[in-house]
């Protein structure tokens, strides 16, 4: 027992309270133990478990791409086949016109024995000249038939010209993959729509009517740009979404940060025309990359319109890529490494990144554009 004295009470304090407080506390320590263990054998258990999971996604990648190859080289092997048989049918016309050419040279050297024979053992009577004369052999002329005979050389340059396009079109679809497991999806904020434009119910579809519909103002609104921005901002550390662009001749598709101005006309509220916002722009037929005012024409662009536009960034290295997704040729490439006419001070993002689209006035004499899409990534 300890005795203490307070205000001249004499107390007396348990000296095994001590001893409880700090049994207490090793239990406590033992079982904060335990459960420390059981959490490392758990991770343990995870990390293990993460190795067995890579294996059997691996060995799921390696059937599918085995599946491709042998999709390959079946089409190989008929390909193939389709050609040897090609050669055995030419060189079954080809043998026959060879055999009646024998025939006829086996008929002309007989015709040559004969008449010499007949010049050895005669004096030339008239007996032997009329025999002689029986026996003349017309001459053989190649038939115009013979230069047909040929390898199916038309149907060849177009098998070529096929395969090097779904080469093309398989490289392609292989790029696309990568970037579709960065896929977003985007919805547009009907509240950012300019009045003349109508949204489809799913938020993905975009009409230009030509007429304005009422509303109540709204400050996140364009008034005078007929734009739209994405209902949320680009979450991933790298997005990926397209926008069908095939019914629409003038457009413009990017990105913007949230603080794009939304009133008036200015360049402060106009895709690429300001530091808040990159796009790629389609005006009167010819198709450039924007930012900051600045413009470049895009690179890879081909004769045939573009059907979607495809856009990934990568928000934390600062890039910005626009592709034509039909072929996954690149437009334009934004970022710090290269980027020759945009400044490069403006390609580390220092704000959240949202979706942008947005309707241009087409040259005179042509129709206003009506109708652009977010596409659908989900499904294959």
């Amino acid at each position: 027992m300890v005795v203490q004295r307070s205000q001249g009470i004499n107390v007396t304090t348990p000296s095994h309270s001590l001893e409880e407080q700090l049994s207490r506390r090793l239990d406590e320590l033992q079982a904060e133990r335990s459960k420390t263990e059981a959490h490392i054998l758990s991770l343990k258990k995870r990390r293990a478990d993460l190795s067995k999971s890579t294996e059997v996604m691996k060995q799921q990648v390696r059937e599918r791409f085995e599946s491709l190859r042998s999709v390959l080289s079946q089409d190989e092997q008929a390909v193939l086949d389709s050609l040897e048989l090609d050669l055995r049918q030419t060189r079954t016309r080809l043998d026959q016109v060879l055999n009646n050419w024998k025939q006829h040279q086996n008929q002309v050297s007989k015709n040559i024995t004969s008449t010499q024979r007949t010049l050895s053992e005669s004096a030339g009577t008239e007996e032997d000249e009329e025999k002689g004369q029986n026996e003349t052999l017309s001459a053989k002329k190649p038939d115009a038939s013979e230069k047909e005979i040929r390898l199916n050389d038309e149907r060849f340059e177009k098998l070529l010209k096929t395969l090097s396009s779904i080469s093309k079109q398989l490289k392609a679809q292989l790029q696309r993959k990568t970037l579709l497991l960065d896929s977003s999806p985007m919805v547009i904020d009907r509240q950012t729509c300019h009045s003349e434009i109508t949204v489809t119910s799913d938020g993905r579809g975009l009409s230009f009517s030509g007429s304005a519909h009422s509303a109540p103002e709204n400050p996140l609104q364009f008034d005078k740009v007929c734009c739209a921005l994405s209902g949320s901002p680009l979450a991933a550390p790298q997005s990926y979404w397209e926008v069908d662009v095939r019914c629409s001749s003038a457009w413009a598709v990017g990105v913007a940060y949230i603080r794009l101005e939304r009133k008036g006309r200015d360049k402060g509220a106009k895709l690429g025309r300001n530091r808040n916002s990159w796009c790629v722009e389609l005006r009167s037929g010819h198709l450039s990359a924007w930012h900051n005012d600045r413009h470049v024409a895009c690179q890879g662009v081909g004769q045939a319109s573009l059907g979607k536009v495809g856009v990934w960034v990568n928000y934390e290295k600062g890039q910005l890529v626009f592709y034509d997704a039909d072929n996954m040729v690149v437009l334009q490439r934004f970022s710090a490494a290269v980027t020759p006419v945009f400044d490069r001070a403006h390609h580390q993002f220092t704000e959240p990144l949202y979706a942008a689209v947005c309707f241009l006035k087409p040259p005179e004499n042509q129709i206003w554009p009506n109708h652009l899409e977010l596409c659908h990534l989900n499904n294959p």
